[in-house]
């Protein structure tokens, strides 16, 4: 994408009023003003806040808002150029149940109150290989912590990746730490009975990975 594109969209994402983007001192201050209120002052209701983490293009928030009307849906990511395509979709298709949120992942306890969120999805994250990136894997220990601090008790979360060592791994450290493992599967896409809303929404990289019949991971657990 050329950076006078970016530019545009970085521009509209200003405009948009499914779009959130706070400072990283307001975050870390503890003076943003968001937190606490999304389902008040922005959904205007009491029902679920689910969120995406690392949601690229925002499609499968904007899917997932599409199919539970009753449900709300927020996408986080970094990148705010890539999520502007979901951002600009749900206000031409009048989507109100889905906002987008420009932030670093590892800031996240910062923007969200305790107990403020129902589910966490991360869908094919970066998977860290190298093992001094331990510390960025989106599933590590100090992640979690942060992710249990702003769910609710019963608070259930999601791994959807094309990385087999992601899966792994992940599924180590959760029966390592006691965390409670509700469903996984290395290949949800070869297996009967995978849960519908893993297999029937697909991100754009993840019909290119089926294509290259990569086979697809699923983890649905909760954080003890």
């Amino acid at each position: 994408m050329g950076s006078k594109n970016k530019l545009k969209r970085f521009n509209e994402n200003e405009t948009f009023k499914n779009v959130f983007q706070p400072t990283r001192e307001e975050l870390v201050e503890g003076t943003y003003a968001q937190k606490g209120q999304w389902a008040s002052t922005f959904f205007k209701n009491d029902n679920p806040i689910v969120l995406e983490l690392g949601c690229g293009k925002g499609e499968y928030s904007v899917e997932l808002a599409k199919r539970n009307p009753n449900v709300n849906y927020i996408g986080v990511d970094i990148k705010g150029a890539r999520f502007w395509r979901g951002a600009k979709t749900a206000l031409e298709e009048n989507i109100s149940n889905v906002a987008f949120l420009r932030t670093q992942i590892e800031l996240i306890d910062h923007a969200f109150a305790a107990n403020e969120v129902d589910e966490i999805w991360i869908t094919f994250p970066d998977p860290q290989i190298k093992y001094k990136r331990t510390k960025h894997r989106m599933t590590n220990a100090e992640f979690l912590a942060r992710y249990k601090t702003i769910l609710k008790p019963d608070g259930i979360m999601h791994l959807k990746t094309d990385s087999e060592f992601m899966h792994g791994y992940t599924l180590g450290l959760l029966h390592g730490a006691g965390h409670e493992v509700l469903y996984a599967n290395h290949n949800v896409y070869k297996q009967e009975g995978s849960p519908e809303e893993v297999t029937s929404i697909q991100t754009y990289y993840e019909s290119q990975y089926l294509e290259q019949n990569k086979p697809i991971t699923y983890i649905r657990f909760k954080i003890k």
